[in-house]
């Protein structure tokens, strides 16, 4: 059984590092991207934006599927669908095969984590859980740690040379995964509940879209705008319609019970927020520039000590859930998070003072991001609903995050950007994430867990 379980893991955390660095190796290649393809400046985000959009619509998609026709057809689908967006991106010849090669990549990767930690949920014991999935968020840390050396060494043979290596690497993860992943489905004929999942799509795309498209340093003008306000708009009117279309459905996209549960809707809260305080760390280069006058590939290394704190903590969180619970290594993560932005915010920016609070913020992200969250979420499902869920959980996040790009380049701006700017929108953060405590402390202790592990499993 332990060798068994260690090699669906390697399995499942291979196949997350691949998607994780996807992210991470395009960094370096970017100049190179805009010369070769002449791409504007303004046109470049997307190439970053299209691929988070496109995994954010597959993640309810590939959950759903996953619980109906079994975890490894649907984890070796996602699979295929990234390596034809590689080959895509690989060979464009222009940037509109470029963004169609992301989005493609994107909709695979999108569906990669939840179905692995849904694999852990079916496949891991539960007092053994909570340490699979810290290495499996320790993944992300990983891909941050190295992608930036990967993509650099691959330039020197071009850019494409980045989205080819995933060829071989796919092609392994197939094989493996064919062999060695459960494949459990639902039993008897189950229809697909397209309608639901269709407004979910077309609402999470619009909301997205929207939230995307808005301009931080001009805020207030720029969410009446009409690249913003209409998808931003139609997203809210879906929201009954898709309850109603839910609540009438056989076998919905989205179980109304996973939207019920006070537990549940403590842990879609915290996602929330670990998602404000995760996207925050994208503006530690921009305030790295700003307080020590370094160049922008400087700034970016000095990123390290904050995922290298994220990477070693991952882990070190689950092994405490399985020992402790994960009510603990929630609160843990929040007051760290909490204490790494008031370090920002109140004192006077030095090395020690912006090192410090990067290894605080990286390791309360381990601790909120990493395991407990998910490990929560596979304790209240059932096999049947569970890579659903964990669909869900990233919608949450995903929000967040989604809401704290708009929301941290408000901030800054609205203090004039620099220094004070950072200050006040790491400050506003910090209040934000003290709110996370009060969900913190209703979720359900180690022995309630337990209780309600072997009232699923029966």
């Amino acid at each position: 059984m332990v060798k068994s379980s260690t090699k669906v893991l390697i399995v499942l955390f291979a196949g997350v590092l691949m998607g994780a660095l996807d992210i991470a190796v395009i960094g370096p290649a970017i100049p190179s991207i805009q010369d070769g393809l002449s791409i504007s400046d303004r046109n470049i985000p997307w190439i970053f934006d299209i691929y988070v959009l496109f995994s954010l619509i597959s993640a309810p998609l590939m959950g759903k599927l996953s619980d109906i026709y079994g975890r490894r057809l649907i984890y070796t689908m996602d699979l295929l669908i990234f390596a034809i967006g590689s080959v895509v991106v690989m060979a464009s010849p222009d940037f509109a095969t470029i963004l169609a090669g992301r989005a493609i990549q994107g909709f695979g990767a999108g569906g990669i984590f939840p179905v692995a930690a849904a694999v852990i949920g079916d496949t891991i014991p539960r007092q053994k859980q909570g340490s699979a999935l810290g290495l499996i968020g320790a993944v992300f840390g990983l891909a941050f740690i190295i992608g930036p050396a990967v993509g650099g060494a691959l330039l020197l043979l071009g850019w494409r040379w980045i989205f080819a290596v995933n060829l071989p690497f796919a092609a392994v993860l197939v094989y493996f995964a064919l062999r060695i992943l459960p494949s459990d489905k639902q039993a008897g004929k189950v229809k697909f509940d397209w309608p639901g999942m269709i407004l979910l799509i077309i609402l999470l795309a619009s909301f997205s879209y929207g939230i995307n498209r808005i301009d931080a340093s001009s805020f207030l003008q720029s969410i009446t705008s009409l690249n913003v306000w209409p998808f931003i708009f139609l997203s809210l009117l879906i929201i009954p319609v898709f309850y109603r279309v839910q609540k009438k459905s056989p076998n919905p996209a989205i179980h109304l019970n996973l939207l019920r549960s006070r537990q549940l809707l403590f842990t879609y809260f915290i996602a929330f927020g670990a998602g404000l305080g995760e996207l925050a760390t994208i503006y530690f280069p921009s305030l790295a520039k700003a307080a020590f006058g370094v160049t922008e590939s400087t700034a970016s290394f000095m990123m390290i000590p904050l995922v290298f704190a994220l990477f070693i903590a991952a882990p070190v969180a689950g092994r405490i859930i399985d020992k402790a619970g994960s009510k603990l290594v929630i609160l843990i993560g929040i007051v760290l998070l909490i204490t790494g932005l008031f370090v920002l915010a109140l004192l006077k920016v030095n090395h020690v003072v912006f090192y410090g609070a990067g290894v605080l913020i990286g390791v309360g992200l381990a601790f909120l991001l990493g395991a407990p969250l998910r490990y929560i979420m596979n304790n209240e499902t059932g096999q049947g609903e569970r890579a659903a869920g964990q669909s869900l959980l990233t919608i949450f996040t995903s929000t967040g995050q989604l809401f704290s790009a708009a929301l941290m380049g408000a901030l800054v701006a609205s203090k004039g950007g620099g220094i004070p700017g950072f200050d006040f929108a790491f400050l506003v953060l910090a209040f934000v994430s003290a709110l996370l405590l009060v969900p913190a402390l209703g979720l359900k202790n180690k022995q309630q867990e337990a209780a309600t592990a072997r009232k699923n499993n029966a």
